[in-house]
């Protein structure tokens, strides 16, 4: 890739050249997945507080035709606030280039970029998976995460998906799932999913110990470290369920498919709960941003 088409910020291509802690952040959650003002205010607030752990935040776009890798606030607002901002996967970016598109970088496009640029280490909410329905739809967030080596720190799979499949893909297509502090891969905003972990990790030294022994196999997978939402703020199941399937049959019933369908559930489930789950899904963006920088600074701090 030539580098007129990777546009890194001044301080994030600094920090990586001196080995500075630095934390990858997507753009879709921003441009699709929070409503407003609620999108632009969580983009700061994961931004600082990935500072807040001694990390640089790097969140990742595509703007007039250029992969960016940290945004400026400017920049920030106009993925935040504009009307025709695309949600890109990695499919997308050949055709954003060319057009010069501005967009949004979905987990895919965004592990991509981010590790061309030499970052290692990003931050999540819900990771895409094995969609629910009899046809085999599967999000690219999945082959992503088998061909790239990093470090994603996430709450597992978005709720909306089929949870067990997700984890059968993981497993078969051999990414390492972790559970950060906890014994089983959580369920975006519940704690607990039932589905098992390969390996408990409780501190960012051990998901560094796990990570190494990744690269130096050379294994081409992310070290898929799972991360609970904060009790206080998950959803109860009784609650949960029932938004859930009223979610989905409305979508049937509109006839949503394709890349639409995880926000518009996303979206309709945070109304019927009252705003519930879009409290939970800020708070784990926010402790993933948290566990993230640890794990970054650590790293940084190991590799000096």
């Amino acid at each position: 890739m030539t580098k007129e088409l990777l546009n890194i910020h001044p301080e994030i291509e600094s920090a990586l050249a001196a080995n500075k802690p630095v934390v990858a952040l997507e753009s879709t959650v921003i441009a699709h997945g929070l409503p407003r003002p609620q999108n632009i205010e969580t983009a700061q607030r994961l931004e600082q507080l990935v500072r807040q752990q001694g990390a640089i935040p790097a969140t990742i776009a595509v703007l007039d035709g250029k992969l960016c890798v940290g945004l400026n606030q400017h920049q920030l607002e106009q993925i935040a606030n504009a009307e025709d901002i695309k949600k890109l996967s990695t499919r997308d970016l050949p055709i954003a280039i060319a057009r010069k598109w501005k967009g949004a970088t979905t987990v895919a496009s965004t592990m991509w970029i981010a590790h061309r640029a030499g970052i290692q280490v990003f931050a999540t909410g819900g990771i895409g998976g094995v969609h629910r329905g009899s046809l085999p739809d599967i999000s690219a967030d999945l082959p992503q995460l088998a061909q790239t080596p990093m470090i994603v720190v996430c709450s597992g799979a978005k709720i909306v998906l089929d949870l067990p499949a997700t984890r059968e893909w993981l497993e078969t297509h051999s990414v390492t799932v972790v559970g950060y502090q906890c014994d089983e891969m959580p369920a975006f905003y519940s704690q607990k999913s039932g589905l098992p972990i390969d390996a408990r990790c409780d501190s960012p030294d051990a998901v560094l110990e796990l990570f190494r022994s990744l690269r130096e196999l050379g294994l081409p997978s992310a070290l898929l470290v799972t991360v609970p939402v904060p009790i206080e703020a998950e959803v109860e199941s009784s609650i949960l369920n029932n938004v859930l399937e009223d979610a989905l049959a409305e979508a049937k019933r509109q006839k949503i498919t394709g890349r639409g369908v995880t926000p518009f559930l996303l979206a309709r489930m945070s109304e019927a709960s009252g705003g519930t789950t879009l409290r939970a899904n800020i708070a784990l963006l926010e402790n993933n941003a948290r566990v993230a920088g640890r794990i970054a600074k650590a790293q940084s701090k190991a590799n000096s």
